[in-house]
């Protein structure tokens, strides 16, 4: 087994995780959860994103290291322009994530904590607008990644 294969498992089992677990709860955990009143929609939110950011930041790990590690491995210049247009995307997203989890992640950890539920629900929000535009981008890098290599 080539290394590049390991680099590349690494890889894509770090964007199931944090793409698959943006997917799940966008269109799936979101839409059950708003049948629950504020109080415990917006505690069920903050045990989900206390499980799952911590499993985001590891799989930010694995992606930017495998991907550059495999970049490098081909070669900067050599590699595909694709490559790198996926590297841009991702190190967006990255930095997408970092100011959920420094911004309103932090605001709705406060006012859960609180019983402020009006403050909540507004970083709820604002958490559900930055993981819907991460959503894109990260169907963007998928795309990138399978048909930009076909130009």
């Amino acid at each position: 087994m080539k290394l590049h294969h390991v680099l590349l498992f690494v890889h894509l089992a770090g964007v199931i995780v944090w793409v698959g677990g943006m997917s799940f709860a966008h269109f799936c955990l979101r839409p059950a959860a708003l049948a629950l009143p504020p109080a415990q929609r917006l505690a069920l939110w903050s045990g989900v994103f206390r499980r799952f950011f911590p499993l985001v930041w590891l799989a930010i790990g694995a992606i930017v290291l495998s991907g550059f590690a495999m970049l490098i491995e081909v070669g900067m210049a050599r590699a595909p322009l694709a490559w790198h247009a996926m590297a841009g995307t991702g190190l967006l997203m990255t930095a997408v994530f970092a100011s959920i989890w420094f911004g309103p992640w932090r605001a709705l950890q406060r006012a859960v904590a609180a019983e402020s539920w009006a403050q909540g629900a507004q970083a709820l929000n604002q958490i559900r607008q930055r993981v819907t535009f991460n959503l894109v981008l990260g169907a963007l890098t998928v795309l990138l990644a399978t048909l930009g290599l076909a130009f």
